[in-house]
């Protein structure tokens, strides 16, 4: 938890955005109510990404193209609106915002964001690493700045996730925060896919972004299959080899490497989780498609900086 109570009122302001720059992302900031600035944030780290409720007075908060070179996490942010209105500007795109709504922002792409003085703002913001998401950048550009439902179908059970995420922090074992984390991930991709494919701006042109979605989400389906690769792939979508590809060429990818990255990953939390703990590393390479067991461990090694052993032992006594 992060407030200001016991501070100068002179130094809470600062304070306050010093912290954000640590907790979140950079931002020059102003307000209105600087002298008398209020603000509170509670987080929980879910390993993968992060949930943060940030109640405050109103603030013109801007992340600029100089402390993006500074400090560049590759972060998307997810934010709720739980009270007050607020709004963001990205990418020559603005959306103002009420309770019950979405938005979807870059931070290693300037914008501006915002709140109204005419009340305490009120929300929740979920930080989600890039690469954990199966979406292209074209992708991602058409979904910044918008505002997305949260009210009710896919929106309305994330927002109920994260606000029970928040009120059960405490409760949580560490093994519980990272079996979280990818629920919360899963949902943030299925409210984003179905923007993608029913919002306002669904027509022909997003039609390859649809493709690689659905191809993503095939292969983390079937990453337990070892005869997965780009022929199978592109077979079961009824594509050629060449067309998938060229897919993944946009994203400055290929199809073998990312069905590589997203198998270690599988195998990584695995290792970590305690549920998991009496099976053997051989098993867990398998569920994650290495039929290999000292390939898997050369590529895990290679990847994370450890051998499987070595990082399982880690977490689990940690």
């Amino acid at each position: 938890m992060i407030n200001l109570n016991g501070l100068p009122a002179a130094d809470r302001f600062s304070f306050w955005w010093e912290a954000v720059a640590r907790s979140v992302v950079p931002v020059h900031a102003a307000s209105e109510d600087a002298l008398g600035f209020w603000a509170e944030m509670a987080s929980v780290d879910l390993g993968t990404v992060q949930v943060s409720r940030v109640r405050s007075l109103s603030f013109d908060a801007c992340r600029t193209p100089r402390l993006i070179r500074r400090s560049d996490p590759d972060l998307l942010q997810l934010s709720l609106t739980l009270r007050g209105r607020s709004g963001i500007e990205q990418q020559d795109r603005q959306a103002s915002l009420c309770p019950t709504d979405l938005v979807l922002y870059d931070t290693s792409v300037p914008f501006r964001a915002w709140t109204l003085p005419e009340d305490t703002a009120d929300g929740i913001v979920v930080q989600v690493p890039r690469d954990s998401l199966p979406l292209s950048a074209g992708a991602i550009r058409r979904l910044t700045a918008r505002r997305l439902p949260g009210r009710s179908g896919m929106g309305a059970l994330l927002a109920t996730t994260l606000r029970q995420a928040l009120r059960q922090a405490a409760a949580l074992t560490r093994a519980d925060a990272g079996r979280l984390s990818g629920i919360v991930v899963d949902l943030v991709v299925s409210v984003l896919a179905h923007e993608l494919e029913s919002g306002p701006d669904a027509a022909p042109s997003c039609t390859g972004e649809t493709v690689l979605l659905r191809v993503r989400d095939f292969v983390l389906r079937h990453l337990a299959d070892p005869g997965l690769s780009p022929a199978t792939v592109a077979a079961a979508h009824s594509m050629s080899v060449r067309s998938l590809h060229r897919l993944f060429e946009a994203e400055g990818a290929t199809v073998s490497a990312w069905i590589r990255e997203r198998r270690l990953e599988h195998c990584r939390r695995d290792l970590a989780d305690p549920l998991h703990g009496r099976q053997t590393i051989r098993v867990i390479a398998a569920r994650g498609g290495f039929t290999d067991p000292a390939n898997f461990s050369r590529a895990f090694r290679g990847a994370y900086g450890l051998s499987p052993q070595e990082y399982r032992r880690q977490c689990l006594d940690g």
